[in-house]
């Protein structure tokens, strides 16, 4: 099956099932039912507890672990939408913003609270957690398509601020786990673990990380619409920003 077949597959075992909340349309990550209990499990983790500074998406599902962050103090950086603009990622630091912190769990807050920052102005991240359409035992994952997912983190991976063994992470739901093989090109980024409402899966690490931007695998239009890609392009080969934190 195809990339686009799994993602039917997904969206259709969510629909029959009634497991879909608001917005339940194609095109975007499922916001599914208990996603808040996912979002228990995965704060139980010694990685959440331990990690001080979070990147995260901006997908409706992780809403809870975006608030939850932000009440245990932690620094969140939320992608740009498109990652327009060389600043591409909205830095949200609940030690500056005191009890407004709450206001800036959704994107329209991140953007109005917070700060936007390039790759290279953000601190070092401790753990990601990611939105998904489908994922695999195995670590596999599939996103909405649009590939800005991996991009994030080749960028973030290019100027130093994740390293190798960062984790990843996501929340589904129990009918996005699919056995079915996903097939995973040398630019999509897999998970360490899985979390559902029901269980923590930890993934054996199967698939390969990128290790930086794959310029072969991008398409000129693709790098022309994004500044911070364009911007890495014609920087130097192997200059980059030194690692904070």
């Amino acid at each position: 099956m195809t990339k686009d077949d799994l993602r039917r597959k997904v969206w259709m075992r969510l629909k029959l099932a009634g497991a879909l909340r608001f917005p339940g349309i194609e095109q975007r990550v499922p916001n599914f039912a208990s996603s808040e209990r996912a979002a228990d499990l995965l704060s139980e983790l010694t990685l959440w507890r331990r990690a001080k500074v979070v990147k995260m998406s901006a997908d409706a599902p992780q809403a809870g672990l975006r608030r939850r962050a932000l009440q245990e103090g932690k620094i969140l950086y939320l992608p740009v939408p498109r990652l327009r603009g060389y600043q591409c990622f909205v830095e949200v630091d609940p030690a500056k913003l005191g009890r407004r912190a709450s206001r800036a769990v959704s994107m329209t807050g991140a953007l109005r609270m917070g700060r936007v920052v390039a790759a290279h102005q953000m601190q070092a991240i401790d753990l990601i957690v990611c939105g998904s359409v489908a994922v695999t035992r195995q670590g596999a994952r599939l996103g909405v398509g649009g590939g800005y997912g991996d991009l994030e983190y080749a960028l973030l991976r290019k100027e130093g601020r994740v390293r190798e063994y960062t984790p990843i992470l996501t929340t589904v739901h129990s009918l996005q786990v699919l056995e079915d093989r996903v097939p995973m090109r040398a630019h999509d980024v897999p998970v360490d673990f899985l979390v559902t409402p029901e269980q923590v899966i930890a993934a054996p690490s199967l698939h390969p990380r990128p290790r930086g931007i794959l310029w072969d695998l991008l398409a000129e239009e693709q790098i022309r619409s994004i500044p911070s890609l364009q911007r890495s392009r014609r920087e130097p080969q192997g200059a980059s920003t030194p690692r904070q934190g």
